[in-house]
């Protein structure tokens, strides 16, 4: 065993921030990735036809009330200011995301002030749920029958694969409309996207002499005694060969197309409708407002259940469904001087602000581990 060698695995978020405290404070880090490059799901590329980025595994918006975290990502890159407004179009009707005052005075066909808005949306909640048993009662409950039938209920279905009868309420963890009209789809402090694109950022966090990236490299479970402490960002059930069974997740399908002009005149165009069978239109030239590009490159994105060689994407953490996982928890908790980080490893949905925030408080301990 080298005595000062760290082993990640992955080099995404997770794995290139833990890669570069450690090699900051000398220890000599070594990065597997099966991929052709870094990043992950981030990974941007230029069009070669176009030259617009493209964020070829789906939209990324930087977005965090972290501060330390935004002041983390901008040592790597210049980040340039953005702001996500999503759109939905819903029987020839388009509307803003979240559901705001404009929305709710576009559906409704009315005027109200904010206060009015407040109490016609309170009528309209069904006051007779108490406690919510999966997402449809928790939407009735926050917004009543004709907005959730219009703007949830068929694009859950669509996103999810289920009835949203089988979807915890815990998905929609509060009222999902504002009173005003702001249509910034986020309300975090920071919020950003690289100018040069993801992968430039996270090439950037592991350029340093101790740290050696191994593209297109499979990890080697009996290569890990070879270091004093292996970072395992990859599938949480890939790394015990699935020997509990697989873990569910969703995958998504992206379909591109060129279009001369602006095809959308924004970045998100969100279909609510279950008879669309994508989920949205991504338009990828709107995510770089700062350069100017006479053509348009765009991506229908279809979600579907993730198969033996698919991509995985969100994870299905459904109530009375999670025996799996715990058996998985267990096993992790067991290993020795290996930590599971990322949003496979702990099989949870993160944000990028959160994945680079538990990355260094993951380096952090151990360093502190270390010390003491």
């Amino acid at each position: 065993m080298k005595k000062n060698a760290i082993l990640c695995v992955g080099a995404g978020l997770s794995g290139a921030t833990i890669a570069r405290l450690l090699a900051e404070k000398d220890y000599i880090v070594d990065i597997v990735e099966e991929r052709n490059h870094t990043a992950g799901n981030c990974y941007t590329e230029r069009d070669k036809h176009t030259g617009i980025m493209i964020h070829t595994y789906g939209p990324h918006i930087f977005h965090t009330d972290k501060e330390h975290v935004w002041n983390f990502v901008n040592q790597y890159c210049t980040m340039m200011p953005y702001i996500n407004r999503v759109k939905t179009t819903i029987k020839d009707q388009v509307y803003s995301l979240p559901i705001n005052l404009h929305t709710i005075n576009q559906f409704f066909c009315k005027a109200f002030l904010p206060d009015e808005a407040r109490k016609f949306i309170e009528k309209k909640a069904n006051r007779s749920i108490f406690e919510p048993k999966n997402f449809e009662e928790q939407a009735l409950k926050f917004v009543g029958k004709e907005i959730y039938e219009t703007f949830f209920k068929g694009y859950s279905t669509k996103q999810w694969g289920l009835d949203p009868k089988e979807l915890p309420a815990s998905i929609l963890k509060r009222l999902p409309i504002r009173f005003n009209y702001n249509d910034s789809y986020f309300s975090h402090r920071y919020q950003g996207i690289p100018r040069d694109g993801y992968s430039n950022l996270i090439n950037n966090i592991l350029d340093h002499p101790n740290i050696t990236l191994h593209l297109h490299t499979h990890f080697d479970q009996s290569s890990a005694k070879e270091y004093s402490h292996v970072f395992y960002s990859g599938p949480l059930d890939a790394y015990f060969k699935y020997r509990e069974g697989h873990l569910a997740y969703r995958t998504l399908d992206f379909k591109s197309f060129t279009h001369k002009g602006d095809y959308l005149g924004t970045a998100v165009m969100n279909y609510g409708e279950e008879t669309v069978p994508f989920t949205r239109i991504t338009e990828h030239k709107y995510f770089s407002p700062w350069e100017h590009h006479e053509e348009s490159v765009c991506y229908r994105e279809y979600s579907r259940n993730c198969e033996k060689g698919d991509l995985p994407y969100y994870p299905i953490r459904l109530v009375g469904k999670m025996d799996v996982l715990e058996r998985y928890t267990i096993l992790a908790n067991k290993e020795q001087n290996v930590t599971f980080v990322g949003r496979l490893g702990t099989y949870r949905y993160l944000d990028m602000d959160v994945t680079i925030a538990e990355a260094l408080e993951a380096a952090r301990e151990f360093l502190h581990k270390k010390r003491t």
